[in-house]
């Protein structure tokens, strides 16, 4: 299935061209999403701007569970695929952890308790669009203040981009992974 909306033409503007080289590994075209966020260099601009994508309060693994089962949840199949092909590995998910982003619970024995926390607070602001007094006190106990507002932030974040993957119906990057069976 082709995506609805096609990728920005090259030449990009000056600037575009740089910060587009700038987001892959050497030799990778940089994501379909990117270059079809480029047709609006405002929005592309926004977006980056965005993107949560750096050293941030919160461990790479802890935000790679934010951010993977917030896709998850939301069935963006797209980009759950790029964090999953290029973040998996370095963050120590295995099989288990893999499909327990995208059709666990926080239950699942391969989370530890603080991960399971991070679990808990996607999924309750996926079904409630809040955090509850329980579930707060929890969160307020393990995490620092920075670090919940990078939580929600990423959570929020990333139902955006599962927002305009799904309807924009970005077909997956060559070396994305899938949803696993029944997703």
């Amino acid at each position: 299935m082709a995506a609805r909306i096609d990728p920005a033409p090259q030449p990009y503007e000056p600037d575009m061209e740089e910060t587009l080289a700038k987001l892959m590994p050497e030799g990778v075209e940089p994501l379909l999403l990117f270059r079809m966020l480029a047709r609006s260099p405002r929005l592309f601009r926004r977006f980056m701007a965005g993107g949560l994508l750096d050293k941030g309060s919160i461990s790479l693994r802890d935000r790679e569970i934010a951010i993977d089962r917030t896709c998850g949840r939301c069935g963006g199949e797209y980009e759950w695929g790029v964090h999953i092909a290029l973040f998996a590995d370095a963050v120590g998910f295995g099989p288990a952890e893999i499909k327990a982003t995208a059709t666990g619970d926080a239950n699942d024995a391969c989370w530890n308790p603080r991960e399971r926390l991070i679990v808990r607070l996607v999924d309750q602001l996926h079904d409630t669009s809040m955090i509850d007094d329980a579930l707060w006190a929890e969160l307020a106990a393990e995490f620092e203040d920075e670090q919940l507002l990078e939580l929600i932030m990423l959570t929020g974040f990333y139902h955006m981009v599962s927002f305009v993957v799904n309807a924009t119906r970005l077909p997956a990057e060559p070396y994305g992974a899938r949803f696993p069976t029944g997703v």
